[in-house]
């Protein structure tokens, strides 16, 4: 059963969308899964991945709870970005609870910097466990990706024969590829917003798991900044995990979190 539920926030009201979990099989429905959409995505998520996803977890037993922050769709209000999510996400965690007294423990899961939302917010929220995908973690003044992303392009153009020919041919654009050249050859020292989001998934502990897709920009980019922090990858360069097997690695990565089952799965 899906419904669409309205909670206030600071004198507005913002929209969110519950998946009951009533008709599902299996699972802890102790358990419920907020969902945090990154950027400015609605609650339906890219291609309408998050609704889709929230369909799957609930077919699995498992309340979701989708919410669109402050000046974002359906929501009123003005858009702060994801640094000022904070009192949304606390509004979103009660209204939760709230239709769902039953629960006893929430999982947040966001991609982008809905995973970094999470990360920051989320304790003080009331969320018990995270699954952060490729949680944003720089500072960009341009309109380049990440450093580490750009190192991890030019390292594949130099082995593949067909950039060459592209270049020689003219069809690279020489200037945009100065400039992405001229921001790895002088990287900037780490962001105090790296230093607070990496510090603060470090403090979840054991109670926050990591998701990358592989080729994706945002997540060679937290990889870059965090080499040490274990993580699950999937061999994906989708940001979205849009694809069907990256789907379906991501529902078990899910599930495991909401069953609390350790580790994630075999990353491949």
């Amino acid at each position: 059963m899906r419904q669409v539920l309205r909670f206030a926030c600071e004198g507005e009201v913002l929209l969110a969308t519950l998946d009951g979990g009533e008709d599902g099989v299996g699972g802890d429905r102790r358990a419920g899964l907020l969902i945090v959409s990154g950027g400015n995505e609605i609650r339906c998520g890219a291609h309408r991945g998050m609704a889709r996803l929230a369909g799957q977890v609930a077919g699995h037993g498992y309340p979701v709870f989708r919410y669109d922050r402050r000046g974002v769709g359906d929501s009123s209000g003005d858009n702060g970005g994801f640094l000022a999510g904070a009192a949304d996400l606390a509004a979103a965690v009660a209204a939760f609870r709230s239709a769902q007294p039953h629960l006893t423990h929430v999982v947040g899961f966001g991609n982008c910097d809905g995973a970094s939302t999470l990360a920051l917010f989320g304790r003080s929220a009331g969320i018990d466990r995270l699954l952060l995908a490729n949680p944003w973690v720089v500072a960009t003044a341009d309109d380049l990706p990440p450093a580490a992303a750009i190192r991890a392009h030019y390292a594949d153009r130099l082995r593949d024969p067909a950039a060459w020919r592209r270049l020689l041919s003219g069809g690279i654009d020489l200037r945009k590829a100065i400039r992405g050249l001229g921001k790895v050859a002088a990287p900037a020292p780490r962001a105090a917003l790296t230093t607070r989001i990496l510090a603060a998934i470090t403090d979840w502990g054991a109670d926050a798991r990591i998701l990358l897709a592989q080729r994706d920009a945002t997540a060679i980019a937290f990889r870059d900044a965090a080499p040490g922090m274990t993580a699950t990858t999937i061999a994906t360069a989708s940001h979205s995990f849009a694809g069907e097997e990256d789907q379906a690695v991501l529902l078990e990565a899910v599930l495991a979190t909401l069953e609390d089952r350790s580790p994630l799965g075999t990353p491949r």
